[in-house]
């Protein structure tokens, strides 16, 4: 089993900051990419950041030089820090593992053969 967890999500004035956290665990040898995405109600959820071992990160149009992804890779986490926050940044925020090498070599599979796992999200809002 793989678990990823989120944190650091709450309540944020316009133009304030915040640092989420994603950690995945599980008998996890590697995670090749990691990412952070969102959904506000009423709306499909969307790629905000994603970054892949070896690769260079990704960002959603609308987050580009506010947002940054970070990864500590020995230790399977993901942050996003959030600068410059504005109300439309409000929206659940959940973290994805992508593609797990487990111990004895396999790779993870969902009940759904996805290679992918989410988290339950950490809900954000910026508000004044």
């Amino acid at each position: 089993q793989v678990h990823v967890v989120e944190s650091g999500g709450g309540l944020v004035q316009p133009g304030g900051s915040l640092r989420l956290a994603c950690t995945a665990s599980g008998s996890i040898v590697s995670i090749f990419g990691m990412g952070w995405y969102r959904q506000a109600p009423g709306k499909q959820r969307e790629l905000v950041a994603a970054v892949t071992t070896g690769g260079s990160p990704k960002y959603g149009d609308s987050v580009k030089g506010r947002f940054t992804i970070s990864r500590d890779i020995t230790n399977n986490k993901a942050y996003l820090q959030m600068n410059n926050l504005k109300p439309e940044d409000t929206a659940v925020y959940y973290c994805n593992a992508d593609y797990i090498r487990l111990n004895g070599g396999t790779v993870y599979t969902g009940p759904e053969n996805e290679y992918d796992v989410w988290g339950q999200g950490t809900q954000v809002t910026v508000s004044s």
